[in-house]
């Protein structure tokens, strides 16, 4: 029976990265307004390209092969904590079913060297919001009360122990997979979205830099959801490894 589901597994697997697993897709540009801004300061995002999905252990593990100075052993502490790659097993190995997972615990220092080795980067706040907001049919979904009901009671729950494969939850008006629903995302910025006496204090240096996934629409005091990311992603540093955030990669379009 073992055998039969580690068959199975790798056939998935090669199934989904055949599929274009660091494949890219255009994203619309438009009008981005930050939390707690006024109208001023909207912001005005230009197309870009996407990864369709999170980057997973599988994907992680090609970099590390390549760049060995961060690998666990190896990683300065000043661009990780100890939780960096917690769930990995050794420098270069994790359980098999970890594989199409989205990579976690992966510091912020970390996820924008992956993306540049990739030609790529970490994507803005403004970027990640535009096309966080889009739903399965819409490219703006900020008003449809289900699809907030669903981001809202996701949200809401305990992450698993064990992640879902990237590809589990939905693919959204644009093409893009698991942009809510799986893990958040580390995004290049933070003071468009975020004030903090921290973040005012000592704003020249990398490690102020904090995660900023899925705020989109805060303005609207019924998007609870936008909220409690909101306060969750103030208190996460550069270097820290968390077990529920992950990244994924763009590409500005020329």
């Amino acid at each position: 029976m073992r055998t039969i589901f580690i068959i199975l597994f790798l056939f998935n697997s090669r199934l989904v990265i055949s599929q274009g697993q660091s494949s890219m897709v255009n994203i619309k540009g438009g009008v981005f307004l930050p939390l707690y801004s006024l109208d001023s300061q909207k912001t005005e995002v230009k197309p870009f390209l996407m990864d369709v999905y999170p980057v997973t252990n599988a994907d992680y593990k090609k970099f590390i092969l390549q760049n060995s100075s961060w690998r666990k052993s190896k990683i300065k502490p000043i661009y990780a904590d100890t939780n960096y790659l917690h769930q990995w097993n050794s420098d270069t190995s994790f359980a098999v079913n970890l594989a199409l997972s989205p990579v976690v615990n992966i510091s912020w220092f970390a996820a924008k060297k992956y993306c540049e080795c990739q030609g790529k980067r970490l994507p803005t706040v403004a970027e990640w919001e535009l096309a966080g907001r889009a739903s399965e049919t819409k490219p703006d979904a900020t008003k449809d009360l289900k699809f907030n009901q669903w981001i809202l009671n996701w949200v809401s729950k305990t992450s698993p122990k064990v992640l879902p494969n990237v590809g589990s939850t939905f693919k959204n008006y644009y093409g893009v997979w698991d942009l809510h629903g799986l893990v958040w995302e580390w995004t290049f910025d933070f003071n468009s979205a975020l004030t903090t006496g921290e973040s005012r204090g000592n704003s020249g240096l990398d490690n102020t830099f904090f995660c900023g996934g899925g705020s989109f629409a805060s303005k609207d005091i019924n998007n609870y959801a936008s909220f409690m990311r909101f306060a969750s992603r103030s208190s996460v540093k550069a270097k820290y490894g968390v077990p529920n955030l992950g990244f994924r990669c763009v590409k500005s379009k020329l």
